[in-house]
């Protein structure tokens, strides 16, 4: 039974498809409702009175007729604003797409997930004030990883439970074994010991307390070259945005 309700929420915009030749698809991450798919009439026209309201990093509050199931309708913005800096600075923009990108593939439209709407708000918030990019997109994506099914150990040794030991990824067992075990998988990933240590502390750190970490660029890369592997070879997607952020830190060598 398809249900239709005139409610306020509190959305992101994720991204605006074409529909036809004035009107647009454009997909919303709600607090109250999850991932919800709009149809807006007539939002290409000039004179379209919300049009600013629904550009990509448009946040705020709205009010719209929501469906329990297909297209829901955007009514009236109340209170909305844009992430500027994101939206004007291509290399924040890119990763700010590529987490909007990972909370799409993780959960199924229209089911509620009112904390990950938080965090990923809060992850926004940080990304347009200035704050390093690539490690709050880091840390989304390595807790993200429960909600694709994976379940990685991060901060000690998975055999024996060691934390006081240098450790390094393994695929085969999990998480991370402690240098006494490096010998049981000849094919463990060679983490340098800063990298190890900055994954443990990115996988249970809230982005609410997340404060200023300084991060060389090798290490990041490291960080970085991990996650896409266990994305491409575990969780099964290799995402167009994050493909882009691969190009785009070649432009900068």
């Amino acid at each position: 039974m398809n249900t239709v309700a005139n409610a306020d929420f509190n959305g992101i915009v994720m991204f605006e498809r074409s529909h036809r030749e004035n009107d647009l698809l454009v997909k919303f991450l709600t607090k109250e409702h999850g991932k919800r798919m709009f149809f807006i009439r007539n939002a290409k026209k000039v004179d379209f009175k919300l049009r600013s309201a629904i550009l990509p990093f448009s946040h705020g509050q709205y009010m719209g007729l929501i469906r329990s199931n297909g297209l829901s309708y955007i009514n009236a913005a109340l209170d909305v604003q844009q992430f500027e800096n994101i939206f004007q600075d291509i290399t924040l923009n890119a990763y700010a797409t590529f987490v909007l990108n990972l909370v799409d593939a993780a959960f199924d439209d229209n089911v509620k997930i009112t904390s990950w709407f938080e965090r990923i708000n809060r992850a926004l918030i940080l990304i347009d004030a200035g704050n390093d990019a690539e490690i709050i997109t880091d840390l989304i994506q390595i807790q993200l990883l429960n909600s694709f099914g994976i379940s990685i150990t991060w901060d000690h040794c998975v055999i024996c439970g060691r934390t006081d030991l240098p450790l390094d990824y393994s695929e085969a067992f999990g998480g991370m074994l402690c240098q006494s075990h490096w010998e049981r998988d000849e094919h463990r990933w060679h983490l340098k010991p800063k990298s190890a240590r900055i994954i443990g502390i990115l996988s249970a750190v809230s982005i609410f307390k997340l404060g200023q970490i300084s991060i060389s660029k090798e290490t990041k890369q490291e960080i970085w070259n991990l996650t896409a592997d266990i994305y491409k070879n575990q969780v099964g997607i290799n995402l167009k945005s994050r493909s882009f952020i691969d190009q785009m830190k070649k432009w900068e060598i």
